[in-house]
Formats: C-alpha cells, structure tokens, sequence
C-alpha cells in the first residue's frame, strides 16, 4: 500500500495520536513502534515520507536512518528532544533531511510534513524552489577569488577546486549568490530556500557549517559567508577588479 507518511516512534500513545491527527487531515499515515517493525514495513509498503524519533527503545533512529539510507532515498524527518548542533548535525549528515525538536504541537508537526511533502514533489517532477538569475554558470568574486555554481552539475567552484554540493547546500549557496552583499534573515532563508516557515534554527546553523567546511578556506574566519549575529547571513564579494 501507498502511504504518505509513516511514523516510527516507540511511545504507542504518541504514534498512534500523531498518525489520526494526520489522517484527519487528508494525509494518508501509519504507525510502527521499534526498529524491526519499521524495516518489515517498508519492505511491503510504500511510503513518501517517514517520521523518525531518534530514540527507539535499545536501538537508534540514526542507526535505522544509515540503515534505510543504504536502500532508499525516501526524505526522513527526525523528531527528537535532543537540541544540539550536534545531534542535528548527526542527523542530517547521515541521511536526515530535516529535524524538528521536542515540544512541538500537532499542528506545527503537520505543517513541517505537508512542506516536506512538497518539497520532494517539486524536486520529483524536477521543478526548482527558485530560479537563479541566468540559466547559465553564476560566478561572485571576493579578493580575487572566484566563487561560482553550475546549475547543470550542482557544483561549486572555489578557483580551481571543484566542490559537489547536496540539494539543499546548492539551493542555499544560488539564493546567497544572487543576493551578495545583502543581510538574510533566518526567516527569509526559511520562506524562499525551503519554503517551511516552521523550520528550526539549528537545521539553517548546520546547513551552513556544511557549506562553509566545503567553500571556505578556513570556516572559522570566513571570507565568503559571514554571520550577521542575531539577523542571519550575509555574502561577502568584492569587484572582480
């Protein structure tokens, strides 16, 4: 069977509520309580989207992530009550597509899959969030150094060096690209990168440690990517002259 989003958490009581809420509102939902049972589900079902706590009983939602992720690329949501950078950055390092933290209100949950849904709807029927300025390579330079992207390939170039960039590290550096020199706001980033207002601050936090790590030079003194505290991020070029 079809489904449209599969919850894989071991509270029943939670599972269960999360999986009736969603089906009252028009999304298709089942539930599994351990990590064998949501193995044994896959395997006969198709699912568009799964709802993974981090904590199973004895086992790891990250442990079943790597192991799905060997299979399928099916987009995975992480729920958790864990709040660091780190355990965000765990989870989208090894498969994870977004994380949400603990508390969070059905409706806000609901809000978060229905985004996802149709994120990996636009991608599927190979639509773009965005549209960079030209179809062609976009380049920006900073103190002789040229940055740019080619849309074809999804790669950066930092000079010479050629850097292959994740779907959303890509989407996140073209939005930057095309507007250098200007302070982005967190909730801009939220409303035109992944067009999910409900997004967590440390997923963006991560996603650019992910590119600076890739781009910079040295990510703990940037020249492309600065920090604006308290706003957001920030571009940095120079003429290319």
């Amino acid at each position: 069977m079809y489904y449209d989003c599969l919850i894989i958490d071991d509270e029943p009581n939670i599972a269960e509520t999360t999986c009736e809420y969603f089906t009252i509102f028009n999304l298709s939902a089942n539930f599994v309580t351990s990590y064998q049972d949501a193995l044994s589900f896959l395997a006969s079902n198709e699912v568009a989207l799964l709802l993974l706590d981090v904590n199973l009983g004895d086992r790891s939602g990250f442990e079943l992530c790597k192991e799905i992720r060997l299979k399928s690329q099916v987009p995975i949501l992480f729920i958790s009550a864990r709040t660091s950078d780190d355990d965000i950055l765990t989870a989208l390092n090894i498969g994870g597509d977004d994380y949400i933290t603990k508390p969070f209100t059905l409706n806000i949950l609901l809000a978060k899959v229905k985004a996802m849904l149709k994120r990996t709807q636009q991608i599927n029927s190979n639509q773009t969030l965005f549209t960079t300025s030209t179809p062609t390579e976009l380049s920006v330079y900073n103190n002789g150094i040229r940055l740019s992207l080619d849309p074809n390939y999804r790669l950066a170039m930092v000079g010479d060096r050629k850097i292959k960039l994740k779907e959303m590290e890509y989407k996140l550096l073209d939005y930057m690209m095309n507007h250098p020199n200007t302070v982005i706001s967190k909730d801009e980033f939220f409303e035109n990168v992944w067009q999910d207002k409900f997004l967590g601050d440390g997923t963006l936090t991560v996603h650019i440690r992910y590119l600076r790590e890739k781009i910079e030079g040295n990510p703990n003194d940037p020249l492309w990517i600065k920090t604006i505290w308290g706003v957001g991020y920030l571009l940095e070029t120079t003429n290319h002259d």
